[in-house]
């Protein structure tokens, strides 16, 4: 009787079962819906982002120019990324360039103070 009462060792072959708990605990570990419910269709459109500087025509972007730079400059002091703000790659790395330097001739503030 007693060897009925006992549990029998899973096959060498078959996978533990998952343990099934907290959020985002099913197959695909998800956890939220997709957005926008059936059809995986949002609710606003977003529009693609065009680099201001090709749109412009601007080709030399000066580090004497504080206020354009410091629309890329967030309120910490770091570059903002180009996926936020939809610059192309060249003018992206112009427009580092150029915030370092002015940030190295105290033209643009290295970070803020708190």
């Amino acid at each position: 009787m007693a060897e009925e009462t006992q549990s029998k060792a899973p096959e060498a072959g078959a996978a533990p079962a998952p343990a099934q708990s907290g959020p985002g605990a099913g197959p695909r570990g998800g956890g939220r819906p997709a957005a926008g419910g059936p059809g995986g269709r949002g609710k606003f459109f977003r529009r693609k982002k065009v680099c201001k500087f090709c749109t412009e025509k601007i080709d030399a972007i000066s580090y004497r120019d504080a206020r354009l730079l410091q629309g890329f400059v967030a309120e910490r002091g770091k570059i903002v990324p180009r996926r936020l703000t939809g610059v192309c790659t060249t003018h992206q790395r112009r427009l580092t360039r150029a915030i370092k330097q002015a940030r190295n001739i105290a033209l643009l503030p290295f970070a803020t103070r708190h």
